[in-house]
């Protein structure tokens, strides 16, 4: 399980619930996905469908969004989204549900931007307390909560490594310690990020990573980024998750990269 296929940016000609065993004929035995409902609290014939699919390819889930609004408008998230909070605690069981059925113990919680008519202060009160219920809901299958610095996003607040780590920080004050790092290496590197610093200092403690190369969120090899480099310096330093390809490709082309 050295790589987990994310099954929402990648594999796109296809149905939504054709994909993971499109993954598994590609010769991968894991998968991610964003939320991939349009709602909460999704119908259970829906979840059922899901989570079926995911069984009958032989693949593992190896993580799973939160719910984050509608992706394709610009939403990153629910955490700090003031008005949406209880719809945000109510998707904690439905994630916490599936990844119990279905073996799954990574969970990403996107921040959510910034709202002219909230304070980043007010929003910020929020995101604390859905985060810290975020981390207890998952605790009981033995999950932990991602959070992640995003790129593309002006007004996700949460841009650098240190960003996202000082947001985890104060819900281990709070706490749940079940809350970690994912770290990104496309988004880190396109705000800017040291990558190569954050990794020295934070590998061993990653809940995460995905990659993509930039410029142009490819496939590995298709820009400039010392991805190899970055993940065998980060194994080395103690991260012994998947790594999740989450990258632009057309299916005929996405895993030609690969030499397994």
């Amino acid at each position: 399980m050295t790589y987990t296929v994310n099954c929402s940016i990648l594999l796109t000609e296809l149905p939504l619930l054709e994909r993971p065993a499109a993954a598994a004929a590609a010769g991968f035995d894991a998968v991610e996905f964003w939320w991939p409902f349009a709602d909460s609290v999704p119908a259970d014939k829906d979840v059922d469908a899901f989570e079926t699919a995911i069984k009958d390819a032989g693949v593992q889930l190896t993580g799973l969004n939160f719910n984050a609004g509608d992706m394709p408008a610009g939403d990153r998230g629910l955490v700090s989204w003031k008005g949406r909070c209880s719809e945000f605690k109510d998707n904690i069981d439905v994630v916490a549900g599936i990844g119990e059925r279905l073996g799954c113990k990574a969970f990403n919680a996107l921040y959510g931007n910034r709202m002219d008519e909230h304070s980043a202060e007010a929003q910020d009160e929020l995101a604390l307390k859905n985060l810290v219920a975020a981390a207890e809901g998952v605790a009981r299958i033995g999950g932990t909560v991602l959070l992640e610095p995003v790129s593309g996003a002006e007004r996700y607040p949460l841009k650098t490594a240190q960003d996202a780590l000082d947001v985890i920080g104060k819900v281990h004050a709070e706490g749940p310690q079940n809350i970690k790092l994912l770290a990104d290496f496309y988004h880190l590197a396109v705000n800017g990020d040291n990558v190569g610093a954050v990794i020295e200092n934070h590998a061993k403690d990653f809940g995460h990573i995905q990659i993509a190369d930039n410029p142009g969120r490819g496939a590995p090899g298709t820009g400039e980024l010392p991805l190899g480099e970055w993940i065998s310096r980060s194994r080395e330093l103690g991260y012994a998750g998947p790594i999740g390809l989450e990258y632009k490709a057309p299916q005929a082309e996405a895993f030609g990269w690969l030499i397994r």
